[in-house]
C-alpha cells in the first residue's frame, strides 16, 4: 500500500497495538477539539484550526515502532502538573504512549484545550 493520503488512512495502516493507541488518541482529540481539522503534515496526522497544512497547528500523532507520540505545537507553554509532557524542539512538547493504559483522557483533554487556546491567541 502507498503513502496514506489522509488521517484516516494513516491510522488504518498502523499495525496493532499502535492502531488501537492512535485511534483512542484520535477520539480524545476529536472530543476535545470538535472544530479542529485533521490533515497529514510531514507524513503524519495533525489537528489544528486551519485546513492549510502547517497553519494554526495544535496537536499531532506520530507512530514509531514501539509507541505513538502524542504531541503539541506549543507544548512547552502548556501547564502540566503531571510531569508527563516532555519538551521537544522549537517549543513543542510530547508524550510517548506505549499502550492504551497510558492514555489519560482527562489529562490529555486538558492539554488539548490549553494548546488550542494558545494557538487561537497566537501565544
Amino acid at each position: 500500500m502507498g503513502k496514506p493520503q489522509n488521517t484516516d488512512e494513516y491510522l488504518a495502516n498502523l499495525a496493532e497495538p499502535l492502531r488501537e493507541i492512535a485511534n483512542r488518541l484520535a477520539k480524545v482529540i476529536d472530543a476535545n477539539l470538535p472544530d479542529a481539522h485533521g490533515l497529514l503534515y510531514y507524513g503524519h496526522p495533525w489537528w489544528g484550526h486551519s485546513e492549510t497544512p502547517g497553519k494554526q497547528l495544535v496537536t499531532y500523532l506520530k507512530a514509531y515502532k514501539a509507541y505513538v507520540t502524542f504531541g503539541f505545537w506549543r507544548g512547552q507553554a502548556i501547564s502540566d502538573s503531571s510531569g508527563r509532557l516532555e519538551p521537544g524542539s522549537g517549543g513543542m512538547g510530547q508524550v510517548k504512549i506505549r499502550s492504551v493504559d497510558d492514555i489519560d483522557e482527562a489529562l490529555f483533554g486538558d492539554w488539548l484545550r490549553q494548546a488550542a487556546a494558545l494557538e487561537q491567541a497566537g501565544n
